[in-house]
């Protein structure tokens, strides 16, 4: 069964993935091991309080592990299973499809999508800015290509940093044309490139999606802004005031200082991008949710990632009625 299908109380004894190993320490100085085990639909919480040098060997991040126990839904804690039993997963017991998400379109198609907009932008310094990071065989393009969006709240898979992306800067790129004022060369690169320091900020591994140490210590703000201004710098006679504006939407684009951005938007292209961008992310939550969405359920839990619970309508239309 997908974990969005489970019933409180129900015993569980399948295949699911290994999201994410934490090694605690008890009041006595004994260790345990908090495990998120989840599969592309929803994730849960287990305990491993016995055999846990055993088990660290098996509860990998990233590995799928036959779990047996009885799933619980916790009224602070959440989603969470009683373990009984944690096993290596048989080959051909799961299918891989079941354990790990995927954006809605294939990458081919959203990779053809950022060619044709690379090839809009009419400006000749920011297109060779593009092509230098997101040319077809640039060692950036396949990181950006294969990189998660984020690691939980919204395309938190493989491929999502491109879905992602694509959509804002589409967005941003419709957008551009409708109000005056506003620089659709640079507003579209920014919008390609807000999101690049996650290359260097998450772990490649879409099984496992964490932060990297490089990640935690400088954030994927800094990170995208030197990684974008090194390029600019290798990219002779490119205009002083093109790499700022684009390098303030990177600073920027969380929109406040509460939110990681060092500055805030000063320029009309870095509002255009920082709208999109926390709009792109609101509604790859509300993807997120609705496929873990449990059976005849209109309502999600609260989620963070959209600060309320998410309504998805009712579930069938009442039937229309005939004109008498």
């Amino acid at each position: 069964m997908l974990v969005r299908d489970l019933t409180d109380g129900q015993e569980l004894d399948q295949v699911l993935l290994v999201r994410g190993v934490e090694l605690r320490t008890k009041r006595d100085g004994a260790q345990f091991m908090k495990l998120a085990l989840g599969d592309r639909t929803g994730q849960l919480t287990a305990i491993v309080w016995e055999g846990v040098a055993e088990m660290r060997e098996l509860c990998v991040a990233g590995q799928p592990v036959h779990v047996r126990g009885r799933y619980e839904v916790h009224v602070r804690w959440g989603p969470q299973v009683a373990l009984r039993s944690l096993a290596a997963a048989a080959p051909g017991s799961f299918a891989a499809e079941d354990l790990v998400d995927g954006p809605p379109r294939p990458a081919d198609a959203m990779e053809a999508g950022v060619r044709e907009l690379v090839a809009t932008v009419q400006d000749e310094h920011l297109r060779a800015l593009l092509e230098s990071v997101l040319g077809p065989h640039t060692d950036t393009w396949e990181l950006y290509r294969r990189a998660p969006a984020a690691k939980l709240y919204h395309q938190a898979y493989a491929h999502g940093l491109l879905e992602h992306s694509l959509t804002v800067a589409q967005g941003v790129a419709l957008l551009a044309s409708t109000f005056p004022g506003i620089d659709r060369d640079v507003a579209v690169a920014g919008a390609l490139l807000h999101d690049i320091g996650k290359l260097d900020a998450y772990t490649a591994d879409p099984a496992a999606i964490d932060l990297t140490d490089t990640g935690r210590l400088q954030g994927e703000i800094p990170l995208g802004y030197y990684r974008i201004r090194r390029a600019i710098e290798n990219l002779p006679g490119f205009p002083p005031d093109t790499a700022q504006a684009v390098l303030h939407i990177i600073l920027s684009h969380h929109g406040s200082l509460e939110h990681g951005s060092p500055v805030v938007p000063c320029t009309r292209e870095a509002w255009l991008v920082h709208m999109i961008d926390n709009l792109g992310g609101k509604l790859g939550s509300f993807d997120r949710l609705e496929k873990s969405l449990a059976p005849g359920a209109a309502w999600s839990p609260f989620d963070r990632g959209v600060g309320a619970s998410a309504y998805f309508g009712p579930i069938t239309a009442e039937p229309q009625r005939r004109a008498a």
